[in-house]
């Protein structure tokens, strides 16, 4: 049998072959927000929206296949399992940590291959499966769970997933019992109730002659306030505390504008805004100009009628007021191109005038250059929790105050019995 046939998957590294097998994890991709894990059988079947895929017809095709339904409405990809994706389609037993806390912490905890770590609250595992890939191959961690039914749920997890040779998992109160571990972890992570009562045993478990990092994860600033104390106590250095918060930008194209091109929309505003003038108004100034445009007619001895031609007799005699008495406004002239046209005008001495006909001209559309800006939002929501770390440093490592004062205690109290 060859080597790639009993090749084992594993969530920490990446088949070599990179080809399904009876009895693989597989990721079911529809979209980001609908994807689920299921593992590979032969003879079963996975339905969704777009239809059925039998297993037998993922065996042997490469991780990451587009795969189509048998009704022909679909597809969806075939995803190799990691890390990453666990977190999203696993089943939860407990509050979780997505991947913006973990990569932080992890981070900030320097981890390392090779190394080992302690993590108190395994709860639904999703942590655990980052851990044990980062600190793989060589690496080790430590996951306590004081739940059995969760204890047992998570082992089996961890066996399918091909980590159970790099995790050891326990059922044990670490508050009550501590860890039961001395100088031996590199780092630790504890998600409890009540993390200020597992600092004391924490600090055994620490290699002595190294420099460790720790971190609490409390939903409570109250937590915080307790912890950090505990942690002054028993000598740790460096405290600091974060807030890890998911922040979207809105993203936004806006027109620039230089001033000449502002200023031209402006003026095209205005003429629009006098345009829109009321009709009523407009018919009482009509009728104000065919008054005054009969009564110098008249007075003239001139019968003038216009409807849309306004006439304009060339009249060395008349003012040019006189001749064109419903002439345009300066705005409207602006916007507008005038054809003069040779038309008779009854009762006039000459045999033609000239007529000014406004014929509407398309103004030029301004076109500004477009800037993509982004927008954040007043208030940022997500929190889930605050994320404390603090230093362990053996040259600082001397009695802790509970020590002291314990010590103290009993000398004080050896000094009266003499």
């Amino acid at each position: 049998m060859s080597e790639t046939a009993v090749e084992k998957q594993s969530f920490a590294t990446y088949k070599k072959n990179n080809t399904i097998e009876d009895g693989d994890n597989v990721v079911m991709y529809l979209s980001r927000e609908n994807m689920s894990i299921i593992r590979v059988k032969d003879g079963e079947y996975f339905n969704c929206k777009f239809g059925s895929y039998k297993h037998s017809d993922m065996i042997g095709l490469e991780y990451g296949t587009k795969l189509g339904s048998n009704t022909g409405r679909g597809f969806l990809y075939l995803l190799y399992p990691t890390p990453e994706l666990w977190t999203l389609v696993l089943p939860h037993r407990t509050q979780i940590l997505y991947i913006a806390d973990i990569s932080f912490v992890m981070n900030y905890l320097n981890l390392k291959p090779g190394m080992s770590m302690i993590e108190s609250g395994t709860g639904s595992g999703s942590f655990s499966h980052s851990i044990a890939r980062t600190l793989a191959p060589t690496g080790h961690l430590f996951t306590f769970e004081y739940h059995q039914e969760r204890v047992n749920a998570a082992k089996k997890e961890f066996e399918e997933h091909g980590l159970s040779d790099m995790v050891t998992l326990r059922c044990r109160d670490v508050c009550k019992d501590g860890f039961d571990l001395e100088d031996k972890v590199d780092a630790i992570f504890l998600d409890l109730p009540a993390p200020w009562e597992a600092v004391a045993s924490a600090k055994k478990a620490f290699k002595q002659n190294k420099v460790g990092k720790i971190c609490t994860f409390s939903p409570c600033i109250e937590q915080i306030s307790r912890t950090v104390t505990a942690l002054n106590e028993h000598g740790f250095v460096d405290i600091q505390m974060y807030e890890c918060l998911i922040r979207f930008n809105e993203i936004r194209v806006i027109p620039m504008w230089t001033i000449d091109e502002a200023m031209e929309k402006q003026r095209a505003v205005e003429k629009k805004r006098k345009r829109a003038t009321p009709r009523v108004v407009r018919d009482e100034n009509n009728n104000n100009n065919n008054n005054t445009q009969d009564d110098e007619s008249s007075s003239s001895g001139h019968i003038n009628k216009s409807v849309k031609v306004e006439p304009s007799v060339d009249d060395s005699n008349q003012s040019s007021a006189a001749a064109t008495p419903n002439s345009t406004t300066g705005s409207e002239m602006e916007d507008s191109v005038s054809t003069t046209t040779s038309t008779p005008v009854l009762g006039s001495e000459t045999p033609a005038a000239e007529a000014s006909i406004t014929i509407a001209e398309p103004r030029e559309r301004i076109e500004p250059k477009n800037v993509v800006v982004t927008r954040l939002p007043a208030e940022q929501r997500g929190h889930t929790s605050y994320l404390m770390f603090a230093t362990f440093t053996p040259a600082t490592q001397g009695p802790s105050l509970t020590e002291t004062k314990a010590a103290a205690a009993a000398a004080a109290s050896a000094s009266s019995s003499k």
